[in-house]
């Protein structure tokens, strides 16, 4: 593997250590390299907090009694473009002009428009050499969900469901019937931690009485998105206890009770994937795992909005039942997860 490859790709293993931790940031991996030897990394850890560049140089003050010398001939590698701009933190870009990194090699460039070139440009004026587009694409995937919050103005969609070995989603009266194993149980909460809203319909709360919680799974709980047009739910379901921010999607009240907030859509009828997806991408929400039933994931299914599905395939048999979702996208990936096969599809472009 050629040298820009192999430091990019340690870029990549580190950014992709700050999932479920930094949205609505992006995951961005930093490592510093001299006479091809790493001096410093880093990652972006926290929403708000150091950038990874910021990490990688400080990681190279703490290591080395001589890091000025040695950052003066490096290359610092960045799976993301540098910023240019003041945010929550000073710009990536005066740090590495500051510390005279005479060479920056970026996986690809930041579209967020208070960035989108600005950090490239401010770098190349201050004469540093920039080479761009190494692992391109693997940067791209990356951060996909970031990417697309900023160029759709909307958060990344997975759907998510199970379905028997004969295509059923659920018994026919949709009543509560496990599929799946106790492995696929452990990787969806581990899913659930990685993002920042998990939504469902009525039916499904009516149905389950879910906590649509990481219990199983050592990490943050992710925001509950509940459709309830005519607020018909008991508020004594799990998903209202206030544990997390929830947003009840309704066409009856707005109102914020505790961590609930609800939030009335005008029109019921037409468009309403877009209008509650535009609500959620003015609450900073990057990514939504949409875990049904299967009329909710059918109605995003059917307005084209969503990016990725993962589909388990469990080997119990109902031979009637709720049909599952049919959907028209890419297998990228398939694997065994205990009992049940896991098949992983992108939406055609």
């Amino acid at each position: 593997m050629p040298l820009h490859q192999k430091y990019m790709q340690r870029c990549l293993e580190l950014a992709s250590l700050g999932i479920g931790h930094v949205s609505p940031n992006p995951m961005v991996g930093a490592v510093i390299v001299h006479n091809d030897s790493i001096i410093g990394e880093g990652y972006h850890r926290q929403y708000g907090q150091a950038h990874a560049e910021v990490n990688a140089v400080n990681d190279a003050l703490h290591k080395h009694s001589n890091a000025a010398e040695l950052l003066a001939d490096a290359t610092i590698y960045v799976s993301l473009e540098p910023c240019a701009h003041y945010g929550k933190t000073p710009p990536c870009a005066d740090l590495i002009i500051k510390h005279r990194i005479p060479r920056v090699v970026v996986g690809c460039r930041d579209p967020f428009p208070a960035v989108d070139g600005k950090g490239i440009e401010k770098l190349q004026a201050a004469g540093v050499e920039v080479t761009l587009g190494v692992l391109e694409q693997e940067c791209l995937h990356l951060n996909r969900r970031f990417f697309t919050r900023v160029q759709q103005h909307r958060p990344y969609i997975i759907l998510k469901w199970a379905q028997t070995k004969d295509g059923f989603f659920a018994p026919e009266d949709g009543s509560q019937f496990w599929i799946t194993g106790p492995e696929a149980k452990h990787l969806v909460h581990k899913w659930r931690s990685e993002e920042d809203a998990i939504l469902v319909g009525k039916n499904t709360v009516f149905a389950d009485n879910p906590q649509l919680s990481t219990r199983n799974w050592p990490g943050r709980s992710p925001k509950r998105v509940v459709i309830d047009r005519r607020l018909e739910l008991p508020e004594t379901m799990n998903v209202f206890d206030n544990s997390v921010e929830t947003f009840i999607f309704n066409e009856v009240k707005f109102d914020f009770v505790g961590k609930n907030k609800y939030i009335a859509l005008e029109d019921f009828n037409y468009f309403v994937p877009q209008y509650i997806l535009y609500q959620l991408y003015l609450q900073d929400v990057q990514s939504v795992i949409i875990e049904g039933g299967a009329a909710t994931l059918k109605t995003f299914i059917d307005a084209g909005l969503w990016d990725e599905a993962r589909v388990f395939t469990g080997d119990k048999v109902l031979n009637m039942g709720i049909q599952s979702p049919f959907i028209k996208g890419v297998m990228v990936s398939q694997s065994t997860i205990g009992s049940d096969t896991l098949n992983i599809y992108h939406k055609e472009n």
